[in-house]
């Protein structure tokens, strides 16, 4: 009865086989937790630099964010995209991040690679290819002088529309280890989406070129303006798909004088483009028909644009350089518009700031004034539109203040120089497209 107590009392006897086998598969699978979040991560940082890359609209910015991402994706020192030639043999291009000041320095000197080596190999075979030693390579060449020394690769081909476009290269783990498998499949996905982001930039770029040119062909030849010199600029918006209203003219008149236009339609679309367009030519109608002051003229106008045209909102200005014995004066008439800016001989800047009328399509019953204003020899009026000021973080003030130190700085440059300067060099944030006629009374 004893002994079979003290059975019953007895431990059961341990297994350690069995634990060590479930310890095993509990570290297996913590492992696998792990690899699954890690891998969920690289999928969400892969998708957010999808986003950041498709957000870019110039493909420099395009080409730059790749190859940042794709060092972020794969923790690489080193990272570039080179950008092969039409005959896609060859590299036309390549952008390189990564390096120091004192490398870039010491490569200065030394032309970007054509595609030799390792680099050429991948050109020729574009699947992924991985290397962790680059110099044990039977394709390697070696460096140029100056170059860091590298021993680890993963590259990768960027395709656009079934065409290899160049070739993503990254070097140098920061963990220092040789990239591996996940790097390649994280790349590769991004090589397929950079594919995609660089040709919506292209198909972009044709639509923003596209759209300067029908903006530019609406846009009239300036005549042969002697005794005066003229010249006259259009520059689109930044941004893409832009449509802009603004143009100008300037007419030779049967009395004599010259008629000087600028004006700006609101909207930036293709509406507003061919309202511009309908707008000036009614203009050079009224101004070959019509022998009245321009106020009177653009009273007419407005008439007209109301009676038959759906048109936007259209500021403008509308000036006439009459002689007047030996010298000039400009007579004009402004509907909502910003005034014209005069350069005298001694190059002082004053902007003719006058009543500015209502703006046409607003209330064709309500008069606009005329004003008129001496112009001397080797004087230059300004006529332009607000894209060239309009600032959001300036006043307006400011703006014009600058325009005006602008346009005085460049004053002595032959006319055409003049107003690309004022151009390239506004105080406006781009976001409008510009128009800029300059006319320059004679010495």
């Amino acid at each position: 009865m004893a002994a079979g107590k003290e059975g019953k009392g007895e431990k059961q006897p341990r297994h350690p086989d069995l634990l060590a086998r479930l310890d095993t598969e509990l570290g297996r699978i913590d492992e696998q937790l792990r690899a699954l979040a890690a891998a969920k991560d690289r999928i969400q940082s892969l998708l957010d630099a999808v986003v950041a890359i498709t957000r870019e609209l110039e493909l420099p910015s395009v080409l730059h964010r790749i190859v940042t991402t794709a060092m972020e994706l794969a923790g690489a020192r080193f990272g570039a995209l080179g950008v092969l030639d039409k005959s896609g043999e060859h590299l036309e291009q390549f952008i390189a991040v990564g390096l120091s000041e004192q490398e870039r320095e010491a490569l200065a000197q030394v032309p970007f690679p054509r595609g030799l080596g390792v680099l050429g190999h991948l050109i020729r075979h574009p699947e992924p290819l991985r290397v962790d030693d680059i110099p044990a390579h039977p394709a390697s060449v070696g460096f140029p002088p100056g170059h860091p020394r590298l021993r680890t690769l993963l590259g990768v081909a960027v395709s656009v529309r079934d065409r290899t476009y160049g070739n993503l290269y990254l070097s140098e783990r920061h963990d220092g280890q040789p990239f591996d498998v996940h790097d390649e499949n994280i790349v590769v996905a991004l090589a397929s989406a950079a594919g995609i982001a660089i040709e919506n930039v292209r198909l972009l770029e044709q639509v923003r070129a596209g759209s300067e040119q029908f903006q530019r062909r609406l846009l009239p030849t300036l005549p042969d303006m002697r005794p005066f010199d003229a010249a006259a600029i259009y520059q689109p918006a930044a941004a893409p798909h832009h449509l802009g209203g603004d143009w100008y003219d300037a007419i030779l008149l049967p009395d004599g004088a010259v008629a000087v236009v600028i004006g700006d339609v609101v909207g930036h679309d293709l509406h507003a483009a061919a309202a511009m367009a309908s707008t000036r030519n009614m203009l050079r109608a009224l101004l070959f028909t019509l022998r009245t002051p321009p106020s009177a003229v653009l009273a007419q106008l407005d008439r007209t644009l109301q009676a038959i045209t759906d048109s936007p909102v259209t500021t403008t200005t509308l000036a006439r350089i009459e002689p007047v014995g030996h010298a000039w004066r400009l007579h004009w008439s402004t509907a909502g518009h910003v005034p014209p800016l005069l350069i005298t001989p001694d190059r002082r800047a004053e902007y003719l700031s006058a009543e500015p009328g209502l703006p046409l399509n607003v209330n064709s019953e309500q008069n606009r004034p005329d004003h008129t204003h001496p112009l001397p020899r080797d004087a230059t009026v300004v006529f332009f539109t607000d894209g060239l000021i309009e600032h959001p973080g300036h006043p307006i003030d400011e703006s014009l203040s600058q325009l005006a130190e602008l346009a005085t700085t460049h004053a002595a440059l032959p006319l055409q120089d003049f107003v690309q300067a004022l151009a390239d060099h506004h105080p406006s944030d781009g976001h409008d497209d510009m128009a800029i006629l300059a006319l320059r009374t004679p010495r």
